[in-house]
């Protein structure tokens, strides 16, 4: 069967590709599998960062495929949730960088929001359309929207079920820059390539700080971190580029170790 979803490296980036694009790479269930497969696949030896991004120039996830879920019952959906959500939450705790490249529709923007942060085209339209569809958002679309731009944005988005261009994306704090279309990619890979060029022992642990932190009170947070940031000491990488500094010279490449 051949795979909705494409991995493909590129030195030491890689792209994850949603490729349904007669369904405007809608996530049905075997999207899901796939998406969930690819990222076992993904060499994390090799590949420091990962762009997210959908086939074709109009859509980057035009949402959960309705057509699946028309018929479904509360129990299917609450199982259909469920996938969506732990597919979601693996890509969100996964250990290397990904940044959501948008280019055209991100509808129901889940897959988009659990990446580490977005960039999108000046084409890219957001939007929850759900409650439009007599449902609430699902894949964690009720949680993390109001996390990245706040409860009443969120709750504003949610309820009208109104759709959103870039610059307005922007402006909330959804993306963090827009592009023109055919400068996205590159764009994304530019910074794809400034986080692969820094040490990755420091970029994974910085990651899992920033998440876990976020998850609790200031008090334990600072504890998190404390612990991030003793787990670089010792290492190869700590040591050159500290080195490095202090010597007043380039570091050499990182070797995550």
């Amino acid at each position: 069967m051949m795979s909705f979803v494409k991995y493909e490296p590129k030195g030491n980036i890689a792209y994850l590709i949603i490729d349904r694009e007669k369904a405007l790479n809608a996530l049905n269930s075997q999207v899901l599998a796939d998406l969930d497969a690819a990222l076992d696949a993904v060499d994390l030896s090799e590949i420091r960062c990962l762009i997210v991004r959908g086939a074709g120039e109009k859509s980057f996830v035009a949402g959960a495929d309705i057509a699946q879920m028309k018929e479904l019952s509360k129990e299917e959906a609450e199982a259909f949730g469920k996938q969506g959500n732990d597919v979601m939450r693996k890509l969100e705790a996964f250990p290397i960088p990904t940044i959501a490249a948008v280019g055209g529709y991100a509808l129901g923007g889940e897959l988009a929001m659990s990446c580490d942060f977005r960039i999108c085209s000046d084409t890219a339209v957001f939007g929850q359309p759900e409650t439009g569809l007599g449902i609430t958002p699902g894949f964690g679309g009720t949680q993390r929207l109001a996390r990245l731009v706040g409860p009443g944005m969120a709750k504003q988005m949610i309820y009208t079920a109104r759709n959103i261009k870039a610059d307005e994306a922007y402006r909330i704090g959804l993306v963090n820059a827009v592009y023109p279309l055919s400068d996205l990619y590159a764009a994304a890979e530019k910074l794809a390539g400034q986080i692969a060029g820094n040490a990755p022992i420091a970029v994974r642990a910085s990651k899992q700080a920033i998440n876990d932190g976020l998850q609790v009170d200031i008090d334990r947070a600072v504890v998190i971190e404390e612990k991030a940031f003793g787990s670089c000491f010792q290492s190869a990488d700590q040591q050159e580029g500290m080195g490095a500094f202090l010597e007043k010279r380039k570091h050499e490449p990182f070797i995550n170790k």
